[in-house]
């Protein structure tokens, strides 16, 4: 396996991430891997080492204002679902369009925050995304914020969430937005993963996800929390790779 550093530059901004190659040179299926709020790219080192170790070329990369620690360009107070949408879509064009990578065999993946923008994206660019995958997608955000501030004018300038400071701009963006509706858009195949004892996002989105999907397919792993234990992220990467393999154009 070989891992590198990749920054992908676009429309002024700056994506900072890592690729992982499988070691013998060659085209490969890819698969895109998009932290939570507050994360890293460096969240999901162990699944990228797995997954390139298995013959995919794996990308995992921080989003603009993502975090307080985030390598890209932005800032948190001008980051929005929307933008991070706009940061995904990005990395998607980047990474499809390598000669590493074989066309049409993209594949998405997102934890909690990430899996929320994972699912707008594949909505929105579906003719890319072989199949997506994703642990405890955060599709709860949208009722919370609007739950919390159930007027525009209740919505302050900056907002902190877990000391980390969110613009306006955020919460307004998100103000009338069906999540739900705008994920049936992809038809494709959708595996989740969620842990029955998930204290932050109800176990009941994900199940409502997965009847919005055409192709949904949700994992509930006994005991897990928001963040899955080593043995419960072991078992995901086991199930996510084999369902990565059975949608291959190439095994079809």
């Amino acid at each position: 396996m070989v891992v590198e550093e990749l920054i992908i530059k676009e429309e002024g901004k700056e994506i900072y991430g890592t690729i992982y190659y499988p070691e013998k040179e060659g085209k490969y299926p890819a698969i895109i891997l998009s932290h939570g709020f507050n994360g890293s790219y460096a969240d999901f080192d162990k699944e990228c080492t797995y997954y390139a170790d298995n013959g995919f070329v794996a990308y995992t990369f921080d989003f603009c204002g993502g975090a307080l620690t985030s390598k890209s360009s932005g800032t948190t107070r001008e980051m929005t679902i929307f933008t991070e949408k706009e940061d995904l879509t990005m990395v998607l064009n980047f990474i499809r369009n390598m000669d590493c990578v074989e066309e049409n065999e993209v594949y998405l993946f997102g934890g909690s925050h990430g899996g929320l923008v994972t699912s707008l994206v594949a909505a929105e660019q579906k003719e890319y995304v072989r199949a997506v995958a994703m642990y405890f997608p955060a599709l709860c955000v949208i009722d919370n914020w609007n739950k919390a501030y159930p007027m525009v004018e209740d919505i302050p300038e900056t907002t902190f969430l877990w000391e980390v400071p969110l613009g306006k701009d955020y919460f307004m963006t998100i103000r009338d937005f069906n999540i739900f509706e705008e994920m049936k858009k992809y038809e494709g195949p959708v595996l989740i993963l969620h842990g029955d004892e998930d204290e932050i996002v109800p176990l009941e989105y994900s199940k409502k996800a997965t009847e919005n999907y055409k192709n949904g397919e949700l994992v509930v792993l006994p005991g897990e929390k928001h963040g899955f234990s080593p043995e419960g992220i072991a078992t995901c990467m086991e199930k996510i790779l084999q369902f990565m393999e059975e949608k291959k154009e190439t095994t079809k």
